[in-house]
């Protein structure tokens, strides 16, 4: 063979081996690109559900009583006997303790007696007045007397009974302010009843909000204390004025704590239920897909993902209304969409393939 040929032969072997190479690498891609389109993707997957759905306004505050009475000793005196302590429950008028109240015992008493020994006397007068005995003006002072005896051993027997200490209303000693053998004065509560059946919460709003609601509103609350546990609660009044220092209006909410559950005190969460939508086609918020300020979905069939454009209103929670786009039957994308795009194949769990519920 001739030097010039074999140069040719060795110069060529290279330049072939490179191209298998490029053609190798050219089918490693496209190998690539076809398992990507081909290997499903895992995702969660649901049918909307159809229930009554309520727009709603979330709120916090702390939890008052409208039933809420400070106990001020109406008498001076020592504390001789305590009848009740804090937890106790006491209907209006009970005696929660009693003051030492001989020295007005005694001044009841003397007016009583002071006041039987002039109506005697005025009796007899009353006679005499009638025979001409005894001069109008005589027996008018008389009269005046026995008036003012009469209102001064009421006052007396008024203040012996305020020697007994009662409870304004009915409710709960929620303080106990006094010890056994104390002088108190008229100037300090002594105790404090707190109506625990029917507690309030002040709810401030803001002006934009003011014309969703209205009195009659249904809503829920949660406390710290009980996770889990919800509470039932009505908006009794709704305020027309708007505070100047902060934009805000005030809604009052009535929570009937009839079980005692509730405590004054509690800081809680409000939702507030001020729309309702019935029988709204939902589904869970986590499933859409906002792009733009537009919303969609991910729908399957057949195993491919098709991404459709929805039109939604009102929330609740983790569940949004739809309100075109999606009919009954179809079955969505729930978790998992962020790894889709149209035509994708998935795989949908087992678990979760059923129709949701509200």
């Amino acid at each position: 063979m001739k030097p010039n040929t074999i140069s040719l032969i060795l110069l060529s072997i290279p330049v072939a081996l490179g191209v298998a190479g490029c053609d190798a690498g050219a089918g490693g891609v496209a190998d690539a690109e076809q398992a990507d389109t081909t290997t499903p993707v895992p995702v969660e997957v649901g049918y909307p559900a159809r229930r009554d759905l309520y727009a709603t306004y979330e709120a916090t505050t702390t939890i008052a009583s409208d039933g809420d009475a400070p106990v001020i000793p109406r008498v001076p005196g020592e504390v001789v006997e305590l009848l009740v302590e804090e937890g106790d429950t006491v209907a209006e008028g009970d005696v929660l303790a009693r003051l030492d109240g001989k020295r007005l015992e005694l001044e009841m008493l003397a007016a009583k007696a002071d006041l039987e020994r002039v109506r005697g006397e005025f009796e007899r007068h009353a006679d005499l007045n009638r025979r001409g005995l005894v001069s109008d003006a005589s027996y008018d002072e008389l009269k005046y007397e026995l008036d003012a005896l009469v209102a001064t051993y009421e006052l007396s027997k008024l203040n012996y009974d305020y020697s007994s200490i009662r409870a304004p209303i009915a409710g709960v000693v929620s303080a106990r302010n006094v010890k056994l053998g104390q002088n108190i004065g008229t100037g300090g509560a002594a105790f404090r009843i707190t109506d625990t059946s029917e507690l309030l919460a002040y709810l401030t709003i803001p002006q934009t909000e003011l014309e969703k609601f209205a009195a009659g509103h249904a809503a829920t609350l949660s406390v710290d204390s009980m996770p889990g546990r919800s509470f039932a609660a009505e908006v009794i009044r709704v305020s027309p004025t708007i505070d100047v220092r902060n934009g805000t209006f005030r809604a009052t909410a009535l929570i009937d704590n009839e079980d005692g559950a509730l405590a004054p005190g509690m800081f809680a969460r409000f939702k507030i239920a001020y729309e309702k939508h019935e029988d709204a086609m939902t589904i869970p918020a986590a499933a859409i897909v906002t792009e733009d300020e537009a919303s969609s979905v991910y729908v399957v069939r057949d195993g491919l993902v098709t991404r459709r454009a929805i039109r939604t209103g009102i929330r609740s929670g983790d569940d949004i209304e739809v309100l075109e786009g999606l009919s009954d039957t179809d079955q969505i994308v729930v978790v998992g969409h962020g790894a889709l795009r149209d035509g994708s194949r998935v795989l949908a769990s087992s678990d979760t393939s059923n129709r949701l519920t509200g």
